[in-house]
């Protein structure tokens, strides 16, 4: 584990351009040995700072048992990640972290998996689905839901084709708005959860995206009789220190960079309810 506070220099080992506005870094520590002795679970964040810019909380996507980078997949919205997009191969910056708490992966063994995300804020359920296709004989069937706002928003198609062809996967793909050559299906995610198959008591159901589409998972799982206790949740919010110090990602009564990002559905079910919590 690096520094709670001070980021260790990193490089950039490799990049790759996934959409006009989302790209992907590889990051290896110039120090060896902050490198051998990083470690992290799927589903926590790093903060990359870029000197005189600030810094941001980043999921990490690479699997947790590859020692030799750290992969991050990178929105551009706002002044440091747009920066951070104009990286390249050899440029340097800071990274501290991991943070938080990640996808229960060990707890989730033995079950069927429903993996449900919304819009662009994917990062975090596609490492967790490579991570089970890697070790695929601890798990039970996997069920993955991808919806977006317009077609033009999906990317990773090319993950998705081969996500497919793996045995007991299936993957569904619908967009609220499809485009003319759109060749799946239209409307919410939840019109898939009628006709997958997964045991309520043996499952574990995770979930990633807008809040709105969360509560209508939930919804939908409760009325399949999915216990809040099988339910994880990966949150967003407004997070700046990433140690729980500044408030700004504060949930009820728990902060999100510390407490989170993943929350069993029961932890955060009373505040859920409210928008604007």
């Amino acid at each position: 584990m690096t520094s709670a506070l001070v980021p260790f220099e990193a490089e950039v080992v490799g990049r790759r351009d996934e959409t006009q506005d989302m790209f992907s870094l590889q990051l290896r520590f110039t120090d060896p040995e902050v490198q051998a002795a990083y470690r992290f679970s799927m589903g926590q964040f790093n903060m990359l700072y870029l000197p005189g810019m600030g810094e941001v909380p980043i999921s990490i996507v690479s699997d947790p048992d590859e020692r030799e980078m750290v992969d991050h997949t990178i929105r551009k919205v706002g002044s440091v990640t747009r920066n951070l997009g104009r990286l390249e191969v050899g440029d340097r910056l800071g990274l501290r972290g991991p943070y938080g708490r990640g996808w229960p992966t060990e707890e989730a063994e033995g079950t069927d998996l429903v993996i449900v995300t919304g819009g662009l804020g994917c990062a975090p359920s596609v490492s967790l689905i490579e991570y089970v296709l890697h070790r695929r004989g601890r798990y039970g069937r996997m069920h993955i839901i991808q919806g977006v706002k317009h077609s033009n928003d999906l990317i990773w198609r090319d993950r998705y084709a081969a996500w497919r062809r793996h045995p007991d996967v299936e993957v569904y793909l619908t967009a609220d708005t499809g485009d003319t050559f759109w060749p799946w299906h239209t409307g919410p995610v939840t019109q898939f959860f009628e006709r997958i198959d997964f045991d309520p008591v043996r499952c574990s159901v995770f979930i990633c995206g807008p809040e709105g589409m969360m509560r209508a998972v939930i919804k939908a799982m409760r009325e399949r009789e999915v216990s809040e206790e099988r339910i994880w949740l990966s949150m967003e919010r407004n997070m700046h220190c990433a140690i729980g110090s500044c408030g700004r990602c504060q949930l009820g009564p728990k902060f999100v960079c510390r407490d989170g990002p993943v929350f069993t559905c029961r932890e955060l079910a009373p505040y859920l309810s409210h928008k604007g919590v």
